[in-house]
């Protein structure tokens, strides 16, 4: 079996509410896109089955409903959540979800992650940022200790940087270049990966030693640099290393970078346990041949296995 977990779409209603707010869903108008990710059925599942997978586990495109206000964030929510557990009753041998979460209203964070695990979703999909609202924030400890309690997985996905980081740092190219170096080329990655950093500096694996959390495109840039991390531990008080977090509360997916070398290096920093399968669905769709030469690259049968659907389904009840 193959289990995808970060295999985005998008619901029409938010997409139009979100309008004007974030510049990276152009992204999701480039070639077809946007028919891909507006397909909850046949048309998807044909491409699953070109590319040998499974089960795809259904997840929003950035930004989710983060860079909304706090009242349309709930409404949209929980409309978002309702119709992927729509898609989800519709085709049960096929898909998964994972529920999308109103973050820029904290206090009702919790509440809707319970609802939609009560309506089958399997994990949750956030950001690291939600207006001036960091993740690490203490007012989101609520939330982590739900997801922990569940057993609600968090799949920590980039997003597009502040405006006052892009204008210190991804700016001054012409406006395309500006975008992609703020996203796919580096500021997606960077962003996520300083996301996952606090919530481990925060305390927050400490005060919550049973929360998991997924990382995509080979842990965001932190699974290269966790020696100087590991650094940082004493200096904010933790109970252990950096990377000991990255080894026991964090999973790593490969977001279609099918990389031979990224999968040396994430084994040397973590285990077999650790690594799941996932495309990035349809912003990268990789063949068939392309995933089987990868899958391929393990040394042993147990990790591929392990790596293709056991650890999915360990981490997500599939």
């Amino acid at each position: 079996m193959l289990i995808g977990i970060e295999e985005h779409w998008v619901l029409p209603e938010l997409t139009a509410a979100l309008a004007g707010r974030d510049e990276s869903l152009a992204f999701n108008d480039l070639g077809d896109h946007r028919e891909r990710l507006q397909d909850l059925g046949e048309g998807r599942i044909a491409t699953m089955d070109a590319q040998g997978i499974d089960v795809a586990v259904l997840a929003q495109t950035p930004p989710g409903t983060q860079a909304l206000p706090a009242p349309e964030a709930v409404r949209l929510s929980r409309v978002a959540n309702d119709v992927a557990a729509g898609a989800v009753a519709r085709h049960p041998a096929r898909f998964r979800a994972l529920s999308t979460l109103p973050m820029s209203a904290p206090h009702e964070v919790a509440d809707e992650l319970k609802r939609a695990a009560d309506l089958g979703h399997v994990g949750t999909m956030v950001y690291g940022r939600s207006g001036d609202l960091v993740l690490d924030d203490p007012v989101y400890d609520d939330f982590f200790a739900a997801a922990e309690a569940l057993r609600q997985p968090v799949f920590l996905h980039p997003q597009l940087p502040s405006d006052a980081l892009r204008d210190a740092s991804y700016r001054g190219f012409d406006a395309t270049t500006d975008l992609a170096l703020a996203t796919f080329g580096w500021g997606w990655h960077l962003d996520a990966g300083l996301a996952a950093l606090r919530l481990i500096l925060r305390g927050t694996f400490d005060r919550h030693p049973d929360l998991q959390v997924v990382l995509g495109h080979w842990g965001e840039m932190l699974l290269f640099w966790v020696d100087r991390a590991d650094s940082l531990a004493r200096v904010a008080g933790l109970q252990r290393p950096v990377s000991d977090y990255l080894r026991s509360n964090f999973h790593i997916t490969t977001s279609g970078m099918f990389t031979p070398a990224l999968l040396r290096h994430a084994l040397s920093v973590t285990t077999a346990d650790r690594l799941i399968f996932s495309t990035d669905y349809p912003f990268q769709h990789p063949t068939r041949e392309q995933i089987t030469a990868f899958l391929g690259e393990f040394e042993s049968d147990a990790d591929r296995r392990k790596f293709m659907s056991g650890n999915a389904s360990a981490l997500f009840g599939i």
